[in-house]
């Protein structure tokens, strides 16, 4: 992640990112189980778990970044990079988890008859 970007901003931007994509996908996936014949509500629940770790690397920024930071971190002495990349990750984390709780508010799939 840039540093010149201030924490708190990247901090709520990768919530946001990561409930977006979720969201997004699903409701695109349904979309397209809708046109093909499918279910939109089981498919969309079935895309929200599997979208689940692609919104936290599209909201960290990609894994290469990390990496880059986690080494520089452990290798040259910076723990305050890890902690804000642990913290990055974990607020993605959070916003991948409520776009499940969303998907699974909306469709009601984990109610069984």
């Amino acid at each position: 992640m840039n540093e010149k970007v201030a924490f708190l901003p990247a901090f709520i931007q990768s919530y946001f990112i990561a409930v977006g994509v979720l969201l997004g996908g699903a409701m695109i996936g349904a979309l397209g189980a809708f046109l093909s014949g499918g279910q939109p509500l089981t498919a969309m629940y079935r895309f929200a778990g599997d979208l689940r770790i692609w919104a936290v690397v599209a909201a960290i920024g990609g894994t290469f970044d990390t990496f880059y930071v986690v080494e520089r971190g452990l290798f040259l002495g910076e723990t305050k990079d890890i902690v804000r990349q642990f913290l990055l990750i974990l607020s993605a984390m959070g916003g991948a988890q409520t776009g499940v709780a969303i998907v699974t508010w909306l469709t009601q799939e984990h109610i069984s008859p």
